[in-house]
């Protein structure tokens, strides 16, 4: 459909007005969410197309879905695509309602404004998405500072108290052995309990700080796995839940044997602790050519989302006092970091928690 002069000319300067509306929203993105932003966006296009009273504008780019209105079933549509690092993120599409109008109500100039909008809202979520990048490596860098001087101070703590509970133990013992007074007895039973309670806590520091030698040998992990679950067959029949190993071929890797089942032990507890009576706790063991893959799945409640970023955080545990130290996973993430790998966690289908571990078959 052709355009007089004046009409020509008001839709160029709704197009210049849009650009700099838009342009004006960018800059203000330090004090707003990118949702706020893109959904005003949505409505400043509205008013750039020629019909903007039956114009509907839709923005779906990651977890953004945005538009104007409710969109009609039978629309025709211009559309551009929003790239982020060169790949398709989303679109933004500009509609009209059949059988009102037709392709050929849109203008050449709307599809090129479109393609400019496109192009800076993707310019703008890649500023986003960086910057949320940059966020995340400054936190673990912070994190892993943090761990380091902690794990100084942990190796120097269980280095002295290492002694001391030694000899609690041993003379707690000899008591026990040679009294015959019931309540003596009673006592020394007692502080022989708390004393083996300490020294693990004690090992679990020394693990956490590295203490502990390594001697990484090329073994084949699926025996370590079926041992580890053998020795817990207590566990999981005490607890009423079953446990599946899904191990397709033979896998080997060099890893210290004994710093892995140390890891199998802490997580399966703590999958088993967080287990309902009949469910399952599923583990898993792939690999691929430079690394292999060790995944165990409970059915539990989860992990609430606002103790995900201190899971592996030493000393915090949401079980009650006494029953958990808090060291658990925080030894799990310093042997599987020693090994040069990473640990990782996520939601479980319909419910629960699922561990992955990767470690590197070789050490170099």
């Amino acid at each position: 459909m052709n355009m007089g002069a004046n009409e020509n000319l008001i839709e160029r300067v709704k197009e210049l007005s849009c650009l700099y509306e838009i342009s004006s929203l960018f800059q203000s993105q330090d004090h707003q969410d990118p949702q706020i932003i893109l959904e005003k966006i949505t409505h400043v296009l509205k008013k750039a197309w020629r019909h903007p009273n039956a114009a509907y504008v839709e923005i779906n780019a990651l977890k953004h879905h945005l538009k104007t209105d409710e969109i009609p079933v039978n629309t025709v549509h211009q559309s551009c695509d929003i790239s982020l690092f060169k790949k398709r993120a989303g679109e933004i599409k500009v509609h009209y309602p059949i059988p009102q109008f037709q392709s050929s109500d849109f203008l050449e100039e709307e599809q090129k404004l479109l393609n400019k909008v496109a192009h800076e809202v993707s310019i703008f979520l890649e500023k986003i998405e960086q910057q949320k990048k940059e966020e995340w490596l400054q936190r673990s860098a912070q994190r892993n500072d943090r761990l380091a001087i902690l794990g100084e101070i942990t190796a120097g703590i269980a280095h002295e108290l290492n002694t001391p509970l030694g000899n609690m133990l041993g003379f707690a013992e000899f008591i026990e052995e040679k009294t015959t007074d019931p309540s003596i007895k009673r006592d020394s039973k007692k502080i022989i309990d708390a004393a083996i309670f300490s020294r693990e806590v004690v090992k679990k520091l020394m693990f956490f700080a590295c203490e502990m030698p390594q001697n990484r040998e090329h073994i084949n992990i699926k025996p370590v796995v079926e041992q580890a679950l053998s020795l817990l067959g207590q566990n999981f029949k005490k607890a009423e839940v079953s446990v599946k190993l899904i191990a397709k071929e033979d896998i080997e890797a060099q890893i210290d044997s004994i710093q892995l089942t140390q890891v199998l032990f802490n997580l399966l507890i703590n999958a088993i602790y967080a287990s309902p009576t009949n469910s399952k706790i599923t583990c898993s063991l792939t690999q691929d050519e430079k690394n292999i893959y060790i995944t165990i799945a409970d059915q539990g409640k989860g992990i609430p989302d606002k103790y995900a970023k201190k899971v592996f955080d030493p000393f915090f545990t949401t079980k009650p006092v006494g029953e958990g130290s808090g060291l658990g996973l925080s030894v799990v993430h310093g042997i599987i970091k020693s090994h040069k790998g990473s640990i990782t966690f996520s939601k479980n289908k319909p419910k629960g928690t699922v561990f992955k571990i990767s470690i590197p078959k070789h050490h170099y």
